[in-house]
């Protein structure tokens, strides 16, 4: 949705179907895709959010909680396909993760109630934003179940609605919610990218 907002007609790559996508939508398993360099090559920029689940802090919570954490390293294979498309590009994943030189953002610099860090990695020169977490009244959550307690004080949404609220983001269900990207962040990193198109 940032994308779009930034000025990007936006077509969606997953593995599954995504029913509630709201644009374009091709179901595909994105290895076969990041080998297709003529595909990739049809289109003036790309981004891509390999699985984080094997970098996440939440890694542990999910396997807790009974859910499978895929273990999968997919960012050099990632990288790797788009560098060969030639063109514009931005992964996208959590901190920790082994990406080369990336730019962190935060929610803190929008106003939103959620930190929700996440670091970018680009072939063109991106900026991050600050946090401003001191400037934050109460934080939520958008991870693991709804309105668990957080250890230490604090909890995640107490309901769907209220995570969506905080997200910016009105068509997921909770368990795509919590892995997805604030529409705020690829909006700000959008307006950077439509520079190189």
């Amino acid at each position: 949705m940032g994308y779009y907002k930034a000025g990007f007609d936006v077509t969606g790559v997953d593995i599954a179907n995504q029913k509630k996508y709201p644009f374009a939508f091709i179901k595909a398993d994105v290895k076969d895709i990041l080998r297709d360099h003529k595909f990739l090559k049809s289109f003036d920029a790309i981004v891509a959010s390999p699985p984080c689940q094997l970098f996440s802090q939440t890694k542990h919570l999910r396997d807790s909680q009974g859910r499978d954490t895929k273990k999968i390293n997919m960012i050099p294979e990632t990288i790797e396909g788009l560098m060969m498309s030639g063109k514009p590009w931005i992964v996208e994943n959590v901190p920790g993760a082994p990406l080369d030189n990336p730019v962190q953002v935060c929610g803190s610099a929008f106003g939103m109630r959620i930190r929700r860090h996440r670091v970018f990695q680009s072939n063109i020169h991106l900026v991050g934003t600050s946090c401003y977490h001191e400037d934050q009244t109460r934080v939520v959550g958008v991870y693991g179940q709804i309105n668990d307690k957080i250890p230490g004080g604090g909890h995640t949404a107490k309901s769907l609605q209220e995570g969506r609220e905080v997200m910016g983001i009105d068509w997921m269900p909770w368990t795509s919610l919590v892995e997805a990207v604030p529409p705020n962040y690829t909006e700000y990193l959008g307006k950077q990218l439509v520079r190189f198109v």
